[in-house]
């Protein structure tokens, strides 16, 4: 199978290729490569060809050839949505769109669409959601999620089978390292200040999922039976990593040694969500989290320890999109549009 690949450069992406090639699947990235900077460690592994473009650029002659698409591409997390919600539109949702039209106009008969477990936004108390629970986004990035499910999924044909992963919030080491996802920056403040010091009562919940295991239910789908994916929306994550945010900042104290956690009184982000992921094990059937939440804390420490992680490492504006972005703003190295400026920072 020839796969494509957007946002090979990315924290999922980095990941992935590694994993797809050791599949023995032929894979062509494409990133336009606004976290590139973000380079943490090295894995030692073959790195593939990566055409280097805006989701917004490609035509139809760059898609010919491929038999699966896996589209992880966008402007990703609320922070960064909010910032340009304008832009996050014409990205994350029209370029989108126009991606798995592009794929299945030249006869990609896979596309593996990148949702997001946050279009749950707020559920009331404890109670949990299911792919049949109507969405309740709460930011921009959220929206165009749930919009590039309706629009992708309504493409579905005899030769055509998407399939939208709403993914649980990742966590885990990767060369392309994110430090603005919740257990990432837990562990990261852990180590570099020995303190976690919240501004929110760590009351909301939130369903994790590592970055490896997202790898591992996409080389899934790409091996499952059309029928087990066409046209379907799927939670990817595990029942019992759906966790507090307090649980998870005491967990990771109780790992990184002398660490204290502070919490304050409330919080202006209402998201809360607990998810059901039934439905995953029923259409991919093969696929189980391997990773659980201690795993992952202890991947981390590990890891620190050995790059010996500064807090200027940790709080590199690379490892954080909302910060990245408005580097590349502020530089004068994307316009308006968040298209690479001609020349870069040699133009006159």
């Amino acid at each position: 199978m020839n796969i494509l690949v957007t946002g090979t450069d990315g924290y999922l992406g980095s990941l992935l290729v590694p994993m797809l090639l050791s599949q023995g699947y032929e894979v062509t990235g494409v990133d336009v490569g606004f976290y590139r900077s973000g380079w943490l460690y090295e894995l030692g592994t073959d790195q593939v060809k990566t055409i280097t473009r805006d989701i917004r650029a490609l035509e139809s002659r760059d898609l010919a050839g491929y038999d699966a698409l896996v589209h992880m591409a966008e402007l990703s997390n609320d922070p960064s949505g909010e910032l340009a919600p304008r832009i996050t539109r014409e990205i994350n949702h029209h370029g989108s769109v126009r991606l798995a039209e592009l794929a299945k106009r030249a006869g990609i008969s896979r596309f593996i669409y990148m949702s997001s477990c946050s279009v749950y936004g707020v559920v009331d108390g404890d109670n949990e959601v299911d792919e049949s629970t109507p969405p309740n986004p709460q930011t921009s990035y959220a929206h165009c999620k749930t919009l590039c499910e309706r629009d992708i999924t309504a493409m579905a044909g005899i030769t055509f089978a998407p399939i939208c992963f709403r993914n649980s919030t990742a966590f885990g080491a990767s060369p392309r390292q994110r430090f603005d996802l919740v257990v990432n920056n837990l562990c990261g403040l852990a180590w570099t200040s020995g303190c976690i010091r919240m501004n929110s009562d760590g009351s909301p919940w939130r369903p994790l999922v590592h970055a490896s295991d997202i790898g591992r239910a996409i080389i899934c789908a790409l091996k499952a039976p059309t029928e087990a994916i066409h046209g379907e929306v799927i939670n990817i994550g595990n029942n019992d990593l759906n966790l507090r945010v307090r649980e998870i900042a005491d967990a990771v104290a109780q790992r990184f040694e002398g660490c204290a956690v502070e919490y304050g009184d409330g919080t202006e982000d209402k998201r809360s969500y607990r998810v059901v992921f039934d439905k995953l094990a029923k259409h991919l059937p093969d696929f189980r989290c391997q990773w659980n939440l201690d795993d992952g804390i202890r991947q981390f420490h590990k890891l620190f320890r050995q790059l010996d992680l500064k807090r200027e490492d940790f709080e590199n504006r690379a490892f954080t999109r909302l910060q990245q972005l408005n580097f590349l703003i502020r530089t004068g190295q994307i316009d308006g549009d968040f298209y690479w400026k001609s020349g870069g920072l040699t133009h006159a």
